[in-house]
């Protein structure tokens, strides 16, 4: 059965002395909305798309005029929480034919604290009073594998001030189940549908238990919140590849991930005709004509320019192109 209660931070250490930091508590990554690869602001994005890292906005019918951006204001989550970032999500014109409209992220691994007691958490304020009614955990069993199981959390209803919302329930067993490639544990919280609202969101935590612990990152660190994002997502632009000549006209420029990524990634990189440059050592610029993803892994990856001309082979070189993202998300 799931409970939902209102927590403060006085209430959540009456259980007893709780650690500060425990590695691996959280298994929420970016759960303070510190880490943002993608971009700061999204303006009426598609349904599926990826905002802060780890975090994505999906949704039915129309979006309306829909807003998820970054805020940077020094704020006062909690006493004793201070914090420099936080999620907000407002939507002015409202949507339509909407069934779902809910904020995520997925966790890998549907084997993710199964058979356990877990609990979520999160605080959050509103514009105005505002009810969340679809909260749920959610276990995926990957493709090809056993059907997915959604646990209703309850609902909320989200005042004008800071408060952490903190929901309990057992999740299932994974035991006699098929598990297929992707699987995965995720939580997510549902905004109004069909309707207008501001709603601002920090400190989302998943964790074994039955008492909303202290909130901490995945990691404890800055950077290493950053690694656990570049596992899934990592974006490089322009002097981030090196590379050599290769013939009079191309050239292969390389570049080892500083984290492994989940799965060989999806590159998002140019390809056709562009306007952008190679920097050669001791030749100055040149300027290719097509660009192409080649000898990609987990851990590395290479773009190939062609199409230049008057290139020395064996020669370095640097791309001054565009921004390169990978993605190995779940």
């Amino acid at each position: 059965m799931s409970r939902a209660q209102q927590t403060s931070t006085v209430e959540q250490n009456t259980g007893g002395a709780v650690a500060p930091f425990l590695a691996g508590k959280n298994k929420i990554i970016n759960g303070d909305f510190g880490i943002w690869q993608r971009g700061t602001s999204f303006s009426n994005p598609a349904a599926g798309t990826f905002v802060a890292d780890r975090f994505y906005l999906d949704y039915s019918g129309t979006i309306g005029t829909t807003t998820i951006s970054q805020q940077t204001t020094p704020t006062v989550i909690a006493t004793g929480i201070d914090t420099a970032s936080f999620l907000q999500w407002s939507s002015t014109v409202a949507g339509s034919s909407q069934t779902y409209n809910v904020l995520s992220q997925r966790i890998e691994n549907v084997a993710t604290l199964a058979d356990q007691l877990v609990t979520f958490s999160f605080y959050a304020k509103a514009s105005s009073s505002t009810a969340l009614s679809q909260i749920y955990l959610h276990q995926n069993f990957g493709s090809g594998g056993s059907s997915e199981i959604y646990y209703n959390l309850g609902s909320a209803t989200i005042t004008t001030s800071w408060a952490r919302y903190s929901f309990t329930t057992t999740l299932g067993s994974i035991s006699g189940k098929t598990i297929g490639a992707g699987s995965f544990l995720r939580a997510f919280i549902g905004a109004p549908l069909n309707s207008t609202f501001t709603i601002s969101t920090w400190g989302w935590q998943v964790e074994a238990g039955s008492v909303a612990t202290p909130f901490t990152t995945a990691s404890g660190t800055l950077q290493g919140e950053l690694a656990l994002c570049q596992r899934y997502y990592q974006v490089y632009g322009i002097n981030d590849f090196f590379g050599q000549v290769v013939t009079g006209t191309s050239a292969n420029f390389y570049r080892y991930f500083p984290v492994s990524m989940r799965v060989t990634p999806t590159p998002t990189a140019p390809t056709g005709t562009f306007t952008s440059y190679i920097n050669i050592t001791y030749q100055g610029y040149a300027t290719p004509t097509a660009l192409s993803a080649n000898g990609i892994s987990p851990t590395a990856f290479s773009l190939y320019a062609s199409g230049a001309s008057g290139l020395t082979i064996g020669y370095q070189c640097q791309w001054n192109g565009g921004n390169v993202s990978l993605s190995a998300e779940l």
